[in-house]
């Protein structure tokens, strides 16, 4: 169910309170993602994969960001995107903290008000028991989806006439904040903080669907941004990446525990095209 007015208020002050005594100005989008980042850690190279997927559809593409809050990571895509929108249900998230909502965000709910065709949807966070997934397989050819185990369900669209080109793995929010409270604000011993460390998941897993005309078309354009990072190409970053290195969540570290054997080698950010051919 959407927050309301009364329990953002009370995490406001929560926020407020933490930032007296923070370490970085970057933890409290870890800590806390519904007011000041978002429920999936990303980096840049999610953003500029992202974009190359919608440049390989259309010289100008229409893109819909479903669910996306405050908007962190769909100002991030209009950068490059600027006619990107977005779609968020609950009101309060702008009128509880007295923010203005920003003319690119329209408050609806996705469930019944996508009007129009896009050329890629993005579905980076669907509450639990919600599924619009035929609405929104309705109204576009390509989307782009996040999954954290835990907390977006439905995030899978394999049984609705789209085939998945590629995934990656990234931490979980959850993931990154256990880390930085054990590592910045706890007071454990070093073997704990080792013993904990080895426990996190990081399950947070991004798909990329299409229908079938579109395959080639985003297998290619991955497939760029694969090789442009294996040669490590410099990119500008954003500032709070170096928390998530800090935190042992670098650009294709290797999970020290795997959730399943068939994930036993994948690494984070690493593209898993799933024709499983090389690159």
């Amino acid at each position: 169910m959407p927050f309301k007015t009364e329990d953002i208020r009370k995490a406001i002050t929560s926020l407020n309170t933490f930032r007296e005594y923070a370490v970085s100005p970057y933890h409290e989008r870890f800590s806390f993602p519904f007011l000041c980042g978002t429920y999936f850690a990303y980096r840049k190279i999610d953003v500029l994969r992202i974009v190359s997927i919608a440049k390989a559809i259309s010289s100008n593409p229409r893109y819909l960001d479903v669910g996306c809050g405050y908007g962190d990571f769909l100002e991030k895509v209009r950068e490059y995107l600027p006619n990107a929108v977005g779609v968020e249900k609950n009101a309060e998230i702008f009128y509880a903290c007295s923010q203005p909502k920003p003319q690119f965000i329209e408050i609806s709910d996705a469930q019944w008000n996508i009007d129009q065709g896009y050329d890629v949807i993005f579905v980076g966070w669907m509450e639990p028991g919600v599924d619009y997934r035929d609405r929104v397989a309705a109204k576009s050819d390509v989307i782009i989806t996040t999954l954290d185990q835990g907390l977006s369900l439905n995030a899978e669209f394999d049984g609705h006439g789209f085939q998945r080109v590629a995934s990656w793995r990234t931490p979980s929010w959850d993931d990154v904040n256990t880390e930085i409270m054990n590592r910045y604000y706890t007071k454990i011993s070093n073997r704990i903080h080792q013993d904990l460390f080895k426990l996190r998941t990081a399950h947070n897993l991004w798909y990329v669907y299409c229908r079938p005309s579109k395959y080639n078309a985003i297998r290619s354009a991955l497939l760029n941004c694969a090789r442009q990072e294996i040669l490590n190409l410099p990119y500008q970053h954003y500032d709070f990446e170096d928390v998530l290195d800090e935190c042992g969540f670098k650009f294709h570290e290797e999970l020290a525990i795997p959730n399943s054997e068939m994930q036993s080698k994948a690494r984070l950010w690493e593209i898993i095209f799933t024709d499983s051919s090389e690159l």
